[in-house]
């Protein structure tokens, strides 16, 4: 074993700053909040080359001597702490002393900063945190950093920095966060010579967000406050109709501080449980605003992560301040008369088609039926036709009009009184039935009913359950089947095999689309594959787009929420060549141009669909979800514990 030394101060240094900055994204946000510890009012960021090259912090704070500068970057050198009481109720944004020595041990700095009030300033040059210059100079009040060459001395760590584009996204991210952070702070980021954003520093919430976080998404925000225990909680969520692909543009702060938390994260998507689709989430900006003794933000080195003294405390005040201003919005629709039925559509839509397969909703007539023990949804409707309310095609509303016709296609018997049916005689296949009922071309059978070999039972369609599953039986196995996982399967390998077949479809009314930086950088990078795909964007204005085309397979209704789902999926993903950017793209585009699980689907697309899955070709969805799942009969008996 090799004897045990002591490590170099320059390697210890090294090693440290490893701990403290990762990236130029870490010296940003380093530098940031060090200025408005400072007490800074106007914050300005430059960047270039990805801040690795050149980075620039200026501010207007305090400033500091030159007897502080000369010792500012010696490690645990900081004027936040004192003493170990101190350590317990921490109310700055630094207190380590870290950061600055660790910037410096892996990089170029040049520092100027005055004092308030002092007459002059100084001058510091410094390389891998040696100091190699130092004199007397005239400058404004406050302090400017230049970084220049991160990491030029860790080759190491160099590469394994991104691109100049990936690195300067992630470091205009990081001072956005910091600007929301302090609305009473102007921060402007500058990036190669374009302004990139600008908050006005007039410590009005609304306008801070309204700059930083864009026009689109500002409108869509609800106001947001509570306060439980001595926990106060206030800021703004997004309205439940614009749920996002991601959450990304989800925000908290703690004290001031930009925090990562599963337990917000969880409280606030908690209060919009059944407000929002599956796979779409809120944004927020939320401030957690409690004692300083109570949380500790000295668990990680980036202080991003906090423990609560109080943890339930923190959880309620965001759960019940973001039910209350849900609950706010739909106040003054739940004070309106409630129709009996719902409004029917304008006399100019189309009327809708008879439904052969009536949703299992409960009668609403003015006679209650008692209960009945029905079989498969088909032969069994569940509510008088003319109050019925069913989930259409994707062509129609989502709410559709009532009918005021029964279905012609299925006139089932009037129920008898509440009992068990009885078991009815094997009778000729369902599939058979529906057949005949629509007529198909007596040449092309559905592979449902071909004939197949005599130890082979032939399958059977029952029905529709939950407007999602279609049930096949088959033998003594009973099939349930995803339809939307099974049609966004058959979508995805169309538009796989026959790419030209993707038409763009120009919008009557272009829609206006604001990423943030991180889906901005994707669209940048991924905007020709995009173009190719159905996607037509052009640049509006410093960081807005406007979408004037969308894949003909897809709503104008789905236009921007596959927009972000697709830009979400390319951030996170690991996407090596072209053809795996287009088939996460084509995921999307089949994903939205899918059957949705709620949708009543005409009997002879449930045949299609149930055909694919049962010949073989439909197993799993894009996604790799499974698309059928098949229970046995012994299966089903053991669960009713006909056996043991």
């Amino acid at each position: 074993m090799p004897d045990i030394q002591i490590l170099s101060p320059h390697l210890a240094d090294l090693i440290a700053a490893g701990e403290v900055v990762e990236r130029p994204a870490s010296v940003v946000k380093e530098l940031v909040e060090n200025a408005f510890d400072a007490g800074a009012h106007t914050v300005t960021v430059e960047l270039r080359g990805g801040g690795a090259t050149y980075l620039r912090v200026t501010d207007d704070g305090c400033g500091m001597t030159p007897e502080d500068a000369g010792i500012a970057f010696l490690r645990h050198a900081t004027s936040k702490l004192h003493d170990e009481q101190e350590l317990e109720a921490i109310g700055t944004m630094g207190f380590r002393g870290e950061a600055l020595a660790a910037i410096s041990a892996v990089s170029h700095i040049t520092l100027t900063t005055r004092r308030r009030g002092a007459p002059g300033g100084t001058h510091m040059t410094l390389d891998a945190g040696e100091i190699q210059d130092m004199y007397e100079t005239g400058c404004p009040e406050g302090t400017t950093m230049i970084v220049r060459d991160l990491f030029y001395n860790t080759p190491a760590r160099r590469k394994f920095l991104k691109t100049d584009r990936a690195e300067g996204t992630a470091c205009a991210a990081a001072a956005l966060r910091c600007a929301l952070g302090r609305p009473d702070v102007s921060v402007r980021c500058i990036r190669d010579g374009e302004e990139i954003f600008f908050s006005p520093g007039d410590n009005k919430l609304d306008s801070c967000v309204y700059s930083l976080l864009g026009r689109e998404l500002a409108k869509t925000l609800l106001p947001c406050e509570g306060e439980v225990d001595g926990v106060r909680v206030h800021g703004f969520i997004s309205s439940p109709s614009a749920g996002r692909g991601s959450r990304a543009q989800q925000h908290f702060f703690c004290n001031g501080r930009w925090i990562k938390s599963a337990a917000l994260q969880a409280a606030l998507e908690q209060a919009y449980r059944n407000t929002l689709l599956v796979g779409r989430f809120p944004a927020c900006v939320l401030y957690v605003e409690l004692s300083c003794a109570a949380v500790d933000v000295n668990v990680h080195p980036a202080k991003t992560e906090v423990k609560f003294s109080h943890e339930r405390a923190v959880f309620d005040a965001v759960y019940y301040g973001a039910r209350a201003a849900l609950e706010a919005e739909r106040a003054p629709a739940a004070a309106a008369p409630k129709p009996s039925v719902p409004k029917p559509e304008p006399a100019s839509a189309p009327a809708p088609k008879a439904d052969p397969f009536p949703p299992a909703a409960p009668s609403r007539s003015a006679a209650p039926a008692a209960p009945v023990f029905s079989g498969a949804r088909t032969y069994a409707p569940a509510a008088p036709a003319e109050e019925a309310v069913s989930f259409r095609s994707p062509t129609a509303s989502a709410f559709a009009a009532p009918r005021v016709t029964p279905p012609p296609v299925f006139t089932p018997p009037a129920p008898a009184a509440p009992q068990l049916p009885r078991p009815i005689a094997p009778a000729a296949p369902v599939v058979q039935t529906v057949q005949t009922a629509l007529e198909p071309e007596p040449e092309t059978p559905s592979p449902l009913a071909r004939a197949v070999p005599p130890e082979t039972p032939p399958a059977r369609l029952i029905g529709e359950a939950m407007h999602t599953y279609i049930l096949v039986e088959k033998g003594d196995t009973l099939i349930l089947i995803d339809k939307h996982a099974a049609h966004e399967r058959i979508n995805f390998d169309r538009l796989r095999q026959n790419p030209a077949d993707i038409p763009s479809q120009t919008l009557l009314e272009p829609l206006p689309f604001t990423p943030d930086a991180s889906d901005a950088e994707v669209l940048q990078q991924h905007g020709d594959t995009l173009a190719e795909l159905g996607f037509t964007l052009e640049p509006f204005g410093r960081s807005d787009y406007i979408l004037r085309g969308v894949p003909a397979q897809i709503d104008a209704g789905d236009a921007l929420p596959a927009l972000e789902e697709i830009c979400a999926q390319l951030r996170h993903g690991a996407h090596t060549d072209a053809q795996a950017v287009r088939d996460e793209v084509l995921k999307t585009v089949a994903c939205k141009a899918a059957i949705k699980a709620g949708w009543q689907t005409e009997p002879e697309e449930l045949l299609r669909l149930a055909d694919a899955v049962c010949a073989g070709e439909v197993k799993y969805c894009p996604h790799g979800r499974p698309v059928a799942v098949t229970l046995t009969r012994r299966e089903l008996d053991k669960l009713f514990k006909r056996i043991v």
